[in-house]
């Protein structure tokens, strides 16, 4: 059965077949375990289900990790999965062109059903071994140098927010003023923000660490966000397109990157996703002289818990960071502004042309 088409009809027959000879032949008991009946779609469907796992902030990524998992696997009766199949699904998912860490991401998925469903007698220690056999792609020093760098300087925000569509740039200002996680910022509505207090408001339902924040607004982002069309409702939707909330930015994005000759994508060099708004708002943060324990205030990122205890940080903190942040960033552009406009005009003599690009 190892080299037929696990989607096939014919296969889906021999596997029922087997389920009929198994139990007609009362196979040991430990041969007995739902694994030995179960196909891996059905574990995951079992799986996904589960209300604890439902309300796991990473949910989403779950599901679709394991859909791509499962156009090889689903149809397959979980414990005649062997390891050998498996290294060479690792295997075929790079030969495809596939990322290393989206291909861990696929494979840590599955072993994370495995895990439950051993917990739950639902499978037996000899398929959780051979799941677990199978090495990640990315560990140690690896896997740290794949961790993302890419900070966007001022111009290049400039360029990219000049370059993006209406429904767009409401949202990268969110981004590279407050540091929220992008799917922070689409769940906004209404009810989460307060022009007139100038914050945000984020429950934790929504927010990664299952904690409430607050989140202070520049006066470049109040701005912005004054001028967005408003709801009758708390629950509508701050960012909309066509009248519907948005769920998804990469098209826009990849455009809106072309257009401000921007390299886009995770696994380019140096490329730009939305995420590297947060990372450029904690940098900037930071080069700005402030303090950690507000911009991990503001972020929502770990903290030392005994060393809060006596480092607390208010909303005025957070303000007066906002305010630093946005002084910073406007000395940058000045700065640029000021070395293109002293740079000396090269003549049809100069021996070099000189540039007055400060990305080159």
């Amino acid at each position: 059965m190892t080299g037929e088409n696990a989607n096939s009809i014919e296969y889906a027959r021999d596997v029922e077949s087997k389920r009929r000879v198994q139990k007609r032949e009362k196979r040991p008991i430990f041969e007995m375990l739902p694994q030995a009946e179960m196909t891996f779609q059905e574990l995951t469907d079992w799986y996904v289900n589960l209300e604890s796992v439902k309300e796991r902030r990473y949910y989403p990524i779950l599901q679709f990790s394991l859909k791509k998992f499962n156009r090889v696997f689903g149809m397959r009766i979980v414990g005649d999965i062997k390891p050998s199949e498996l290294e060479n699904y690792r295997a075929k998912r790079k030969k495809e062109g596939k990322a290393e860490s989206t291909i861990d991401q696929e494979i840590s998925a599955a072993k994370v059903v495995i895990n439950k469903a051993f917990l739950d007698d639902k499978v037996g220690g000899e398929v959780l071994k051979r799941f677990k056999s199978v090495k990640k792609y990315l560990t140690g020093e690896r896997r740290n140098s794949n961790q993302r760098k890419r900070v966007l300087l001022p111009q290049e925000y400039a360029r990219l927010e000049s370059s993006a569509p209406p429904h767009l740039k409401p949202i990268l200002r969110t981004g590279y003023d407050t540091g929220m996680r992008e799917g922070e910022i689409l769940q906004l509505n209404w009810g989460m923000v307060s022009l007139k207090d100038r914050v945000v408001r984020l429950p934790k339902e929504i927010t990664k660490d299952y904690e409430d924040r607050v989140i202070p607004v520049s006066d470049e982002l109040h701005n912005v966000l004054d001028q967005l069309p408003r709801g009758i409702r708390d629950d509508y939707p701050i960012f909309t397109y066509q009248g519907k909330g948005i769920k998804d930015l990469r098209t826009g994005l990849k455009k809106t990157c072309t257009e401000a000759k921007i390299l886009y994508g995770r696994f380019k060099g140096d490329g730009f996703i939305f995420h590297d708004l947060r990372r450029t708002f904690y940098t900037d943060m930071r080069r700005a002289g402030i303090q950690e324990s507000v911009i991990k205030g503001i972020t929502g990122h770990s903290r030392n818990e005994v060393s809060d205890r006596y480092n607390q940080v208010d909303l005025e903190d957070m303000r007066q960071a906002v305010e630093r942040l946005t002084q910073y960033r406007s000395r940058q552009i000045a700065n640029v502004d000021q070395t293109v406009d002293q740079a000396p005009i090269p003549t049809k003599k100069g021996i070099s042309q000189i540039s007055t690009n400060p990305l080159n």
